[in-house]
């Protein structure tokens, strides 16, 4: 859902997948698939004897009053970090504003790069992304491209052995899926950044942010009324950020690389980052952009995909039903990316492993679904670090209590509210 002027308004999909920039591995186990024209790819975790089986799919938005902007989404997938038969990354980046195409592009290049030139990223993981995101947002001010009012998104899944780091930038979302007896749940590995929810709300307020509904701003609805339901019931018009006396930049996430003007009232590039601890009851996670979780719960994505062997398959049929619902709600549709990953064979068990890189025991712990869905609670085991950001020392300018620092959030039950 991004900036209010940078995903304004945009029917049939035209094939994208070209435009937006990407690394994929070598192991290609068929030919292309009819619908996503891609190869079936999977790459070994020798260090516990599993593989990776995965496919991607992008595709522009329907966008009337805009027929030729830019699919501003795009992804990378890196096997083999630092040439490492164990570690592999997948991450999706949702661009937004008149520069977003060139803000995700750069940032899906540069993350993974700072990622993997990083000598600690074995030993901490979870400081090693809190280092890339601050670097990469900070190469971004200081590029070529004006990221004034334009930015992106990013949503990450760094596979190290038998662990998963998720690191979430923004309102886009990682899945994973967990078998539980005959039902296979869904576990949300992120939390949406917006201001729907409280800690956000807060933060972003204390660094200057009106936060305001468009109704609100035009003067259609009070502006005192803060309080916006959540993100089913408002989602058309959710809050969004504002100077105190302009109207901009209008971003519906509280978290952002790039967006230099919104960062002086709080939109901060500092990634939450989950760990999770796999176990054999883990099936497959889903890395994708906002665009499939407007109108699709987590577990809904999660139902459709276990529903194929194939992840392109997967990727087709959850893309065609996001790009649906969209045109049934709205006169367009965002743009769509979904990685979807499958764990195969995976054998280790038990519930609750010492953590070497945090020092803390993984136990299991309940996220709750965004977007149209209710929670679930599942078995998997999962922790969630966030950076900490302290309270403005004035309207323009948020400090960092500590950039690399990141604490345990100790209940993630509660479902995001204002």
């Amino acid at each position: 859902m991004g900036c209010v002027h940078g995903k304004c308004c945009s029917r049939y999909p035209t094939s994208s997948e070209d435009d937006a920039p990407q690394e994929i591995g070598p192991y290609s186990l068929h030919g292309k698939h009819i619908l996503t024209q891609r190869s079936l790819e999977s790459v070994p975790v020798p260090s516990h004897n599993y593989n990776l089986q995965y496919s991607v799919l992008t595709q522009r938005g329907y966008y009337p009053d805009s027929p030729d902007k830019e699919n501003q989404d795009s992804y990378c997938i890196k096997t083999q970090l630092q040439g490492e038969p164990n570690v592999h990354f997948f991450g999706v980046f949702d661009g937004h504003g008149q520069f977003g195409t060139e803000c995700s592009n750069f940032v899906q290049q540069r993350l993974v790069e700072v990622l993997a030139s990083d000598p600690m990223l074995l030993d901490d993981p979870v400081k090693a992304y809190n280092s890339a995101f601050l670097a990469v947002n900070s190469e971004l001010h200081m590029s070529e491209i004006d990221d004034t009012m334009s930015g992106t998104t990013a949503i990450t899944v760094l596979v190290i052995g038998d662990k998963i780091y998720v690191a979430n930038v923004g309102d886009s979302r990682a899945v994973i899926a967990v078998k539980d007896g005959n039902r296979i749940l869904a576990e949300d590995l992120s939390l949406d950044q917006t201001p729907f929810r409280k800690d956000e709300y807060e933060r972003v307020k204390v660094c200057g942010a009106r936060v305001l509904s468009v109704d609100q701003v035009e003067g259609l609805k009070d502006p005192n009324i803060q309080t916006w339901g959540n993100e089913e019931s408002q989602g058309g018009d959710p809050p969004r950020l504002w100077v105190q006396n302009g109207m901009y930049p209008g971003t519906a996430f509280t978290r952002s690389v790039g967006d230099s003007t919104a960062e002086k009232i709080g939109v901060v590039a500092d990634p939450e980052v989950a760990v999770v601890q796999l176990t054999p009851n883990h099936l497959f996670f889903v890395v994708a952009s906002d665009g499939v979780f407007e109108f699709l719960s987590s577990q809904a994505v999660v139902d459709m995909a276990a529903k194929y062997t194939d992840p392109r398959d997967a990727c087709a049929a959850i893309a065609g039903e996001s790009y649906k619902l969209w045109l049934e709600h709205e006169n367009r549709t965002d743009d769509i990316t979904i990685i979807i990953v499958h764990i195969k064979d995976f054998s280790n068990s038990g519930a609750g492993y010492p953590d070497p890189t945090s020092g803390v025991n993984v136990r299991p712990s309940v996220l709750k679904n965004g977007k149209g869905g209710s929670g679930t609670s599942t078995p998997s085991g999962s922790e969630l670090y966030r950076s900490v950001k302290s309270e403005c020392s004035d309207l323009h300018h948020c400090a960092s209590l500590s950039r690399s620092q990141a604490i345990i959030v100790p209940s993630l039950s509660q479902k995001k509210q204002p």
